[in-house]
């Protein structure tokens, strides 16, 4: 339902590249277009499955849907793989203190900004990743330049100020920097589409065309309208002083507001 608000946590490219990581070496994304998702239960494991992809074992979560109208099941899975010759494994969903370990429940602490119990649960803390936009420079023009990241295709979270960790994946200045990030509309603008832009401290470079990894580390306060620039440039000074002793808390960057 293209209509939908986008839930998927990570985009394809990131998906990719974590997984590889991870030590996959083939990966195989099937397009969600009209045509498979009209492709009935006993078509997809027949079709897409053996006939396209030639499996021997499949192995989903307890909770995995499949076929039109979501009518197949890991047990119906387990029942096609028996007439199909392919093995089938359920995995559990984890639970702690009776709540289950789901995207579902990360997506609502994101929507709460509640970004330590989104990393509790994924075990890592949750990341905005992307090649770095041109934006409009207000930063720049502010003395806070930025780095402009697309959310399209995503959850979005809570929009506001956080405190971030950032990684630069490629070119010369590849590396991990302490930021502060901001994800909203700019309404002191105007209406503009929702981005992230992320200011990376102690850093100072272009990092147009990179590809960069945005961890939320903390949430700190919400997205604001101010009367002037130099009110919100202001504001914006206090925010990053902010994020580096939220991180400096963490020992995640070294805390230099002090002796500045």
């Amino acid at each position: 339902d293209p209509q939908s608000p986008a839930f998927r946590l990570t985009n394809a490219e990131t998906r990719a590249r974590r997984l590889e990581l991870m030590g996959v070496e083939i990966l195989f994304q099937l397009r969600f277009d009209a045509w498979l998702a009209n492709l009935d239960a006993e078509r997809f494991a027949e079709d897409m499955l053996v006939t396209r992809l030639g499996i021997r074992h499949a192995v989903v979560g307890a909770d995995f849907r499949y076929g039109r109208n979501r009518l197949g099941d890991a047990k119906t899975l387990v029942e096609q793989g028996k007439r199909l010759c392919f093995g089938t494994e359920i995995v559990g969903i984890e639970n702690d203190e009776g709540k289950e370990l789901s995207s579902t429940a990360v997506r609502q602490a994101l929507s709460d900004g509640d970004v330590a119990e989104a990393a509790r649960i994924l075990g890592h803390w949750h990341r905005v990743e992307g090649r770095v936009e041109h934006g409009q420079r207000r930063g720049r023009e502010m003395g806070v330049p930025t780095a402009n990241l697309s959310l399209d295709g995503i959850h979005r979270p809570r929009s506001g100020v956080y405190a971030v960790l950032v990684d630069i994946l490629s070119g010369a200045q590849a590396g991990r920097y302490g930021g502060c990030a901001s994800i909203g509309t700019r309404p002191t603008f105007g209406d503009n589409p929702v981005n992230l832009e992320v200011f990376l401290l102690d850093f100072d470079g272009d990092l147009y065309g990179a590809m960069i990894s945005v961890a939320l580390v903390a949430w700190q306060r919400a997205e604001l309208v101010f009367d002037s620039q130099s009110d919100l440039t202001m504001r914006m000074q206090e925010d990053i002083r902010e994020a580096r002793a939220r991180l400096a808390a963490l020992s995640l960057v070294t805390d230099r507001s002090t002796s500045r």
